[in-house]
């Protein structure tokens, strides 16, 4: 009886144990979800779709004269700043539209909007995304470049250029058909970012390595015969129904937007000058030959039948880097400034009164589908993009 006891003792002492250690566990489990979530900002919905819209706005005028590309602008950046994330973002589409909202003339209220993105910066302390490779955690870095060349404060760029380091310190990916800059887009989320931080120093490090990696990935993406990028290795051999190659229009909408803020921080004697400037020729080309009769371009570039609307994020992307192409006498401002006055027309189109800016595809990597009313940020910040660099040309 005494052992039997014994045993029920010892087995109630080991069950107190258990029950204390499952408490101390729950309870450090507890206190290490609350750090981590006051350590990591929760990630915001970047768009939405509205299935009651309201009316179109009716007093936006698509004539490229000052006031009336400054009333488009501010009534859609508006609208978006009064719909921005309780706490800084950093991932690639918010950083998208940081870039389109830092690019806002000060004459257009842009003194406004830049304090704004001086807010979200120091927020984020100046830090680029969590994933050290990626190429979209660097594109916030095109906001905190702007920032510095407005500030020149070198806590801006102290963290930003250590990631770009240690990237370029990395081995080489060993798949051929998975470089550090695999998907098109990354053109646009990456390599600005080391052209501005190459001005901010005047290494030339920073554009060496930039211009090989683009190489790179043009080498494995890029159709020589028809001027446009395939979204990644996946689609080199994806048709659409009609036949052709399928060619996202808003990665290639991110590409040129990429080759212009590339171009905008090469020194005027640089010798990559020319072959950027060839390229953003090429694709203006072709995409001139395949505008829309609204002035728009579809989510699959070579089958516009095949798509019931146009996606203005990608549209808004080839009228910003056609209108600097115009600006900067790349392009023939004869054969291209048409084509930029009908795209900023047919964007207004899809501007709702409220300053919605709708017709955007969602996240994906492939024509997808979506309606009039779909918006989302990073659609905000390329057209604010394509508004900015058309009011820059206009005198």
């Amino acid at each position: 009886m005494e052992a039997c006891s014994d045993r029920r003792r010892t087995n109630q002492v080991h069950f107190h144990i258990v029950v204390v250690l499952a408490a101390l566990f729950l309870l450090l489990s507890f206190a290490v979800a609350a750090n981590a979530q006051e350590q990591k900002a929760p990630v915001w919905t970047p768009g939405d779709t509205l299935t009651t819209p309201g009316p179109l706005a009716q007093n936006l005028s698509p004539k490229l004269d000052r006031r009336d590309l400054k009333k488009a602008m501010k009534l859609v950046a508006d609208w978006q700043l009064s719909r921005m994330a309780p706490t800084a973002q950093v991932d690639w589409t918010w950083a998208a539209l940081y870039a389109g909202f830092i690019a806002v003339p000060e004459k257009v209220a842009g003194d406004k909007y830049r304090q704004a993105m001086l807010d979200i910066a120091e927020q984020l302390k100046w830090q680029p995304g969590p994933r050290t490779m990626s190429a979209d955690d660097l594109a916030v870095g095109q906001m905190y470049m702007e920032q510095y060349f407005l500030h020149k404060d070198p806590k801006m760029i102290g963290a930003l250029r250590a990631r770009l380091d240690t990237q370029m310190a990395a081995p080489a990916p060993a798949d051929p058909k998975r470089p550090l800059w695999w998907w098109c887009d990354a053109l646009f989320m990456a390599p600005p970012v080391y052209a501005d931080i190459a001005a901010a120093t005047g290494d030339k490090k920073y554009l060496d390595f930039m211009d090989r990696q683009w190489d790179i990935t043009t080498a494995l993406l890029y159709d020589r015969t028809k001027h446009l990028y395939f979204r990644d290795a996946s689609y080199l051999d994806k048709k659409e129904q009609n036949g052709e190659p399928l060619f996202w229009s808003r990665g290639n909408g991110w590409v040129m937007g990429g080759i212009v803020r590339v171009l905008k921080e090469l020194p005027a004697d640089s010798p990559l000058r020319t072959k950027y400037a060839t390229l953003l020729k090429e694709m203006a080309a072709e995409m001139l030959s395949i505008q829309g009769k609204d002035g728009l371009w579809r989510p699959g570039l070579l089958d516009a039948d095949a798509y019931p609307l146009p996606e203005v994020s990608g549209s808004a992307f080839i009228t910003y880097a056609l209108a600097y192409g115009v600006n900067e006498k790349i392009l023939d401002r004869a054969t291209y400034r048409p084509a930029v006055e009908k795209a900023w027309a047919g964007m207004l189109t899809h501007v709702y009164a409220d300053g919605r800016l709708g017709s955007i595809q969602p996240v994906g990597a492939a024509p997808g589908t979506f309606t009039e009313t779909t918006s989302y940020v990073y659609g905000v910040g390329a057209y604010l993009l394509a508004g900015s660099e058309i009011y820059r040309g206009v005198r």
